[in-house]
């Protein structure tokens, strides 16, 4: 059960973060869809996934990516996405330090370039240093960079937090990131 939960998953970020048109799903400007919608046209398009199916994978996700509506008709993606949406999330004052993990074939571009948001929305950043390590495990052999989320802040970078805790930014320059001392 767990590898089609995964599976699931996997499809709803797809078509929520990335590409709704695969499956001819419409998402409203925050990113929302329709529920009902979204489990008709996964049908049609070979992936039958029933009601108390998508919300066990939303309740189950470790990474809590989806949310469903107060209402129980919509659901959307946190964060993540590489299509145009507005979350509607506000500016708020991040913590004195952030961390982003990556894998060691990234490290030459990020001490040249930064961290760019690349094909989505932001940068993703993490509150605490062994999720960032979760998250660069996923790229490779992990690396951890601390980010100095205070002076970023002060010199004018807007921060957000989604609703399942990602701290998000547009881009870190390098001047901001400490890299590892090895």
């Amino acid at each position: 059960m767990k590898d089609k939960l995964v599976s699931i998953s996997k499809f709803i970020s797809l078509v929520l973060r990335h590409k709704p048109e695969t499956i001819g799903l419409q998402l409203d400007g925050q990113g929302w869809a329709e529920i009902d919608e979204l489990l008709q046209l996964a049908g049609k398009s070979g992936k039958n996934i029933s009601r108390a199916l998508l919300e066990e994978v939303v309740a189950d996700n470790d990474k809590q990516r989806f949310i469903i509506s107060d209402d129980g008709k919509r659901i959307r993606a946190n964060q993540g996405h590489s299509i145009n949406i507005d979350l509607a999330l506000d500016p708020v004052v991040p913590p004195a330090v952030l961390y982003h993990g990556t894998a060691t074939r990234f490290l030459q571009s990020i001490r040249k370039q930064g961290l760019l948001h690349g094909n989505r929305q932001h940068v993703h950043l993490s509150l605490e240093r062994a999720t960032a390590t979760n998250v660069g495990q996923r790229h490779g052999f992990p690396v951890i960079l601390e980010i100095d989320a205070a002076r970023l802040h002060a010199d004018g970078h807007l921060f957000y937090v989604s609703k399942n805790g990602v701290w998000l930014c547009h881009e870190v320059p390098v001047s901001y990131i400490t890299f590892p001392s090895n």
